[in-house]
């Protein structure tokens, strides 16, 4: 992941609704979940939601496909990886942190 891909990954995030609707994505797992199931949970207007789902989907955060007639969302957990892994990049000079309870 590079540094513009990073920046529009952090920047779809950095909103309240659609960090929430990333973290529902992500404890629902592979299985993932139609529009009807987030709008409830989330208690967002389903047209709010098609907006923030498009934002994360713009971002790689989020994938979409089709069953039947419903739109199944899953997390993008490679992408998700892959961020987390540009900001704990050479964490600590590479060595094992340890972080003191102190600080």
């Amino acid at each position: 992941m590079n540094e513009p891909e990073v920046v529009k990954a952090l920047g779809a995030l950095a909103q309240e609704t659609r960090l929430k609707l990333f973290r529902l994505l992500v404890v629902a797992g592979p299985d993932g979940l139609n529009p009807g199931q987030m709008a409830e949970r989330l208690e967002v207007a389903p047209t709010g939601l098609s907006f923030h789902l498009k934002e994360l989907s713009h971002a790689g955060l989020v994938s979409a496909e089709r069953d039947g007639r419903n739109l199944i969302y899953r997390a993008e957990f490679q992408a998700m990886d892959q961020l987390l892994g540009f900001l704990t990049a050479e964490c600590c000079q590479g060595k094992g942190c340890q972080v003191s309870k102190n600080r």
